[in-house]
């Protein structure tokens, strides 16, 4: 079943929104590895972030203006010669997961990703169990490249990463040009 919503830019304003769905994934689930919730100051600054350096940062909200999710993709790593190359983070409200959410924020993503010239995006999917991210990110066309075991110690127990990869736009077939890359990360003078 797949909701009736906009898939639009984030603002400041969502930020309260943003702030609750992440929260709740701190505390209940293995999508990230953080342990204590940041508040909203700490997530306005690394929207603020994200989005002063160029990268997509994205909401999905319903026919009532209720935000649903969010997605973004940020820096792999900030080592020039990964410029290219974004890790994209996707979190939903518990209500909304497995409504086609995830996808419509996804696609988006991934468009704007390429738009801006990127060429690689890596899923970093917190919990081997998570088999709703997975999903989502095979049905995208991402290849699973690899689990690494026990790499986080979350509700008292070990949890592995499982790591996806997909292209975009060309890949790595051709040298992208330089001047395309959105921010100022790792740039070289």
């Amino acid at each position: 079943m797949s909701l009736t919503l906009t898939v639009r830019a984030a603002t400041l304003t969502d930020l309260s929104a943003i702030t609750a769905i992440y929260e709740d994934e701190v505390l209940n689930g293995t999508a990230t590895y953080e342990l204590t919730p940041p508040d909203e100051a700490e997530m306005t600054k690394r929207f603020e972030g994200l989005v002063a350096a160029g990268y997509p940062y994205l909401v999905a909200v319903d026919e009532g203006g209720a935000i649903l999710g969010y997605a973004y993709a940020g820096p792999f790593r900030t080592r020039p010669a990964y410029n290219w190359f974004v890790e994209d983070s996707i979190y939903l409200a518990r209500e909304a997961r497995g409504q086609g959410v995830g996808s419509q924020l996804l696609s988006e993503l991934l468009t704007q990703s390429q738009a801006k010239g990127f060429r690689q995006m890596l899923a970093v999917i917190g919990g081997a169990e998570n088999a709703g991210s997975i999903r989502l990110h095979a049905k995208a066309g991402f290849e699973m490249i690899g689990t690494m075991k026990a790499t986080g110690l979350k509700f008292g127990r070990w949890v592995d990463t499982v790591l996806m990869q997909r292209p975009l736009g060309d890949g790595a077939t051709t040298i992208p040009n330089p001047d395309v890359f959105p921010g100022p990360i790792g740039r070289q003078a």
